[in-house]
């Protein structure tokens, strides 16, 4: 079935603080700015960008600009995003899905699990692609939320895919998460995370900020410390847990997206015009600097 936004008047009813002056302010500043995609923005994705600023216009602003320049620049994961044969393998591949139910701390909860973790196979940007689509589909049909705890279960990786993984995937990827994404990201649970996760996660740390390594948590004996954040009825039966199989979780994902393939096609035309913003345009090498590399160029033995 076609999912449809999540109402806007049930936003203002959730207690955020957010107003339909908040949004009219920022809708009238995004009307000043020639090179956002101001006539594609709807009223929720002012919401979640002023919600995930703690209530600041000044600071949404900020975020919505940045948030709109870096998918029009990171192609890897933001250019012509559609649900095709190709998203859909990658899904069966690595399966991301929002769990039932709440962590402890109330977050919403994004699992995601390796169903096919062959090494020839892996593909970082393509892994990174299907999280963000899942985010921001699950954003547009369930509005705001307190927050998300994301929980990454490295069950069946091993040192083999490590040099698959590319510094310029990381470092895209890291900088969105912290500066860009419209959303309260609480937590990152590693699940399972085997020896190499670490070394990769200090050769990382050059592009953390010191608020995003807190959240991240290792949980290398699995339940056993996870359990303390959120409850393990949550998970799949297949990993211990009492809810849906993966394979039903994979089939409920794969036919919702299906069935809402226009939302992607819409979600396409929210990029930034660089020939239209005032001042100088912005290219890949002003954010990063050109800045290139690959942990296969690295020590992690």
């Amino acid at each position: 079935m076609e999912v449809k936004e999540f109402p806007v008047e049930e936003e203002y009813k959730k207690g955020t603080g957010v107003t339909p002056d908040d949004v009219a302010k920022i809708r009238k500043w995004l009307q000043t700015q020639p090179h956002l995609p101001e006539k594609y923005i709807t009223d929720l994705d002012i919401i979640h960008a002023y919600y995930s600023c703690n209530n600041s216009i000044e600071v949404a602003k900020q975020l919505m600009d940045l948030n709109y320049s870096l998918r029009t620049h990171f192609t890897s994961y933001f250019k012509d995003r559609l649900f095709d044969s190709k998203t859909e393998g990658i899904l069966k591949k690595q399966l991301f899905v929002f769990l039932p139910g709440k962590s402890k701390a109330g977050n919403t909860i994004l699992y995601t699990h390796g169903l096919n973790t062959d090494p020839s196979t892996f593909d970082v940007a393509d892994n990174m692609k299907a999280f963000f689509m899942s985010i921001d589909f699950w954003q547009y049909e369930c509005g705001t939320a307190p927050g998300l705890e994301l929980v990454v279960n490295f069950v069946g990786y091993n040192m083999s895919h490590a040099p698959k993984i590319d510094l310029k995937n990381v470092q895209q990827f890291l900088y969105y998460v912290q500066k860009a994404i419209p959303i309260k990201l609480k937590k990152i649970h590693l699940l399972n995370s085997p020896p190499f996760i670490e070394r990769l996660m200090n050769m990382m740390k050059p592009f953390i900020a010191n608020e995003l390594i807190h959240v991240v948590l290792p949980h290398s004996e699995g339940f056993k410390t996870l359990q303390e954040y959120i409850p393990v009825e949550a998970f799949p039966k297949d990993i211990g847990g009492n809810s849906k199989t993966l394979n039903e979780f994979l089939d409920e994902v794969i036919n919702k997206l299906r069935a809402n393939k226009s939302f992607f096609e819409h979600e396409n035309k929210k990029r930034v015009v660089e020939s239209l913003r005032p001042g100088k345009p912005k290219t890949y090498t002003d954010i990063f600097g050109g800045v290139g590399g690959s942990f296969k160029k690295l020590d992690i033995d």
